[in-house]
């Protein structure tokens, strides 16, 4: 064997044991990752994601008629989402503020300024310019891929106690929970018995990852504490909705422009019993439409008769409407929620309605809901 051959073959030993050694670091990081315990996942966790997450302090003056403009003040957290200093919280932490102060991890406090908002689905968007010590943003994970059991940790500031961590699991996925703005509903919400309370809304519900599964916003409670039922907007709306609201202020609801009654047992039965002869069990009652209702326009129609029901008096003898785009509703927030959810303005959808005891389809194109409704 020459010496050049020799040379080769040993470049070459050395190239296979830098690969064979280089592949097993990395075999034994996974093993390390995969095998850190509960806690430890939780722990690293808390200390890569907690710098991100901030406290937003809101002030707001109400006038009293004896003494003058009275300061009231409410706390919240939020986390970062980008570079550029934005950051995501809760319509209702922001709602009304006159001063927006953001806290960060290491204590410094900056004025922030709101770049925009969707009280619909509870989001906000708002800046600070805190140039070098900004923390790094976190991630936003795909929440589709979420699974009722899988751990998950919040960060925030409950009762104003910065920087708390509570743990807990996904306890139920695609719920449907009321939103701030009147008559509308927020899809796809994540429900968590991890601990939620006053000042945790805005904050991040995060995966073991270390990703931004949701964003705290409600609980359900008869104390208004935790009872270990919380809810989350989930990133999936976060990662719809947040661009719109950086780049435009505000996000484009598609909007039908009705005016409804949800058909359950009881109103049917009070409908029926009004002398309305209805076809269906449940469904959508259309009784009325808003100002250039998109819906109206393309043909459907509304109450033609005025029933009682107890001390009201409520059009009826309207369409029905029972799906859209094939998929059965049985309530205003179905309705609202596939709208939110499936659909964009501009698009076109087909509501499946009952007219006079007869299924039709009619073919509305969504507008955007005006700021006024």
């Amino acid at each position: 064997m020459t010496s050049k051959q020799s040379l080769a073959r040993w470049v070459t030993v050395a190239a296979l044991i830098a690969l064979v050694s280089s592949v097993s670091y990395f075999g034994l990081a996974e093993q390390s990752q995969a095998g850190a315990s509960p806690e430890e996942r939780i722990i690293s966790v808390y200390e890569s994601a907690g710098p991100s997450v901030v406290n937003i302090t809101s002030l707001s003056y109400v006038y009293y008629r004896f003494l003058g403009n009275v300061p009231q003040q409410g706390t919240g957290s939020g986390f970062v989402y980008d570079s550029s200093g934005h950051i995501v919280t809760n319509y209702h932490v922001i709602q009304g503020a006159d001063q927006l102060m953001v806290t960060l991890t290491s204590g410094k406090t900056y004025a922030a300024q709101v770049v925009g908002t969707d009280p619909s689905n509870d989001l906000a968007v708002i800046h600070i310019d805190a140039s070098g010590d900004l923390p790094m943003p976190l991630v936003l994970a795909d929440s589709s891929r979420l699974r009722v059991g899988q751990s998950v940790i919040a960060i925030g500031t409950p009762f104003g106690l910065d920087q708390t961590l509570t743990t807990g699991v996904v306890s139920a996925l695609g719920r449907v929970i009321e939103s701030p703005e009147a008559n509308q509903f927020i899809g796809e919400a994540i429900q968590t018995d991890a601990a939620i309370n006053p000042g945790n809304s805005g904050g991040p519900l995060l995966n073991l990852d270390g990703q931004v599964i949701g964003v705290n916003s409600q609980i359900l409670s008869t104390s208004g504490s935790s009872a270990g039922i919380g809810f989350a907007i989930s990133s999936n709306t976060v990662t719809r909705v947040v661009p719109e609201l950086i780049a435009h202020g505000s996000y484009p609801h598609p909007w039908l422009g009705i005016q409804t009654l949800d058909l359950d047992a009881l109103t049917v039965a009070l409908l029926r019993k009004a002398g309305m002869d209805l076809t269906v069990e449940r469904g959508i009652l259309v009784t009325g439409f808003d100002s250039g209702a998109p819906a109206q326009a393309a043909g459907l129609q509304s109450g033609n008769q005025v029933a009682r029901l107890g001390q009201y008096l409520l059009p009826v003898g309207g369409d029905i409407v029972v799906a859209v785009n094939g998929v059965s509703v049985r309530s205003l927030g179905d309705l609202t929620v596939y709208l939110e959810e499936k659909t964009s303005v501009g698009d076109t959808v087909r509501l499946t309605i009952v007219r006079n005891g007869v299924e039709r389809t009619v073919s509305v194109k969504l507008a955007a809901r005006p700021a006024s409704i």
